[in-house]
């Protein structure tokens, strides 16, 4: 039985690999194993969120938000290296994978955390998340309440889901709940989804 990526100790064993990657020209070498996000390479809405996002800014601190094996990231820290990144995830595998990306990568701007590690103090000008969906719309939507409230007043938040996985609703729940948010661009079947409070 395989574990889920979304667990905070995966069970499956562990066989790591190295793979590289780039996005618009950057480059990116990241270690995966089993039991983690994507662990077979970049995933595309990753890749078409780097790809297709706003620029993010070139300081303040950021959030990864269900950060994974590190690639947003990695990315964030490498195009805005005056820019604090934090790096949040479940998954403890992945965590440590991210650590050791960071470092893979040189880039010394990184902080991975456990969600309850993240100290409350710290407030956050921008989220990036390729949110996981799998893990159920009540907990995707608590998730995602929960670390919005932490945004800057001027902050705001950029999501990629797919519209076959409910980014159409998303985006009306969002707004409901306060949060107003649009659809900065769709590719594939992809929607880059801006939020702002």
């Amino acid at each position: 039985m395989s574990s889920h990526y979304f667990e905070s100790q995966p069970s499956d064993p562990s066989k790591r690999r190295e793979f590289a990657t780039a996005v618009d020209g950057i480059s990116m070498r990241l270690l995966t194993e089993r039991g983690v996000f994507s662990a077979e390479g970049l995933d595309p809405g990753t890749r078409t969120l780097l790809k297709l996002a706003p620029a993010p800014p070139d300081t303040g601190t950021l959030l990864d938000l269900g950060s994974g094996i590190g690639p947003i990231a990695i990315n964030l820290a490498q195009r805005s290296p005056g820019a604090t990144i934090w790096a949040t995830d479940i998954n403890q595998r992945a965590n440590t994978l991210c650590v050791a990306n960071a470092a893979l990568n040189e880039v010394s701007n990184i902080s991975v955390a456990l969600p309850d590690d993240v100290p409350d103090e710290v407030m956050f000008d921008q989220i990036w998340s390729n949110p996981p969906i799998r893990i159920g719309k009540v907990l995707m939507h608590e998730m995602l309440l929960r670390w919005l409230a932490r945004l800057t007043p001027d902050g705001s938040a950029v999501l990629v889901v797919h519209k076959h996985l409910g980014s159409d609703s998303l985006v009306k729940w969002l707004g409901s709940e306060g949060w107003p948010t649009k659809r900065w661009t769709s590719y594939q079947g992809y929607r880059i989804l801006r939020v702002s409070r």
